[in-house]
């Protein structure tokens, strides 16, 4: 099998012009049409889709993932295990979500299927206080 030559890869405003014109083409096919593609040693085709893709996406200002638009770390899963000791430990993601500052007093209330938690406030803290004396 003879070897093809390698066409250059289109960026840029070419590339979305080009991506345009072979709308009726699939995506491993424009990323050929568009030089996306490299001949193995075999002599097969290879098509670096990913590459094309986020080519195509930087020439049409599409940004996944910009920089400095979140905070590191892990996203709330709304699941919790109880700890070896038997605490049940409510993340900072949870208590964020909530507004909860340090010393803010929640309420537990135990239902069938689920646990609520409900902040009080220092006033009825208080009267809750006053009436057990």
């Amino acid at each position: 099998m003879a070897k093809t030559k390698q066409s250059v890869m289109l960026t840029g405003q070419a590339l979305l012009e080009k991506v345009k014109e072979l709308e009726h083409l699939s995506k491993a096919e424009k990323a050929k049409a568009c030089g996306y593609a490299t001949v193995t040693k075999n002599g097969q085709d290879r098509i670096n889709l990913m590459k094309f893709l986020n080519a195509w996406m930087e020439a049409a200002d599409i940004n996944l993932d910009p920089k400095g638009s979140g905070k590191g770390g892990r996203s709330a899963s709304y699941r919790v295990s109880v700890q070896s000791n038997g605490n049940l430990l409510i993340g900072s993601a949870y208590t964020q979500l909530m507004g909860l500052k340090p010393g803010d007093k929640l309420e537990i209330k135990l239902g069938r299927k689920h646990i609520h938690l409900r902040q009080i406030e220092d006033d009825e803290d208080d009267e809750d206080d006053a009436t057990e004396e």
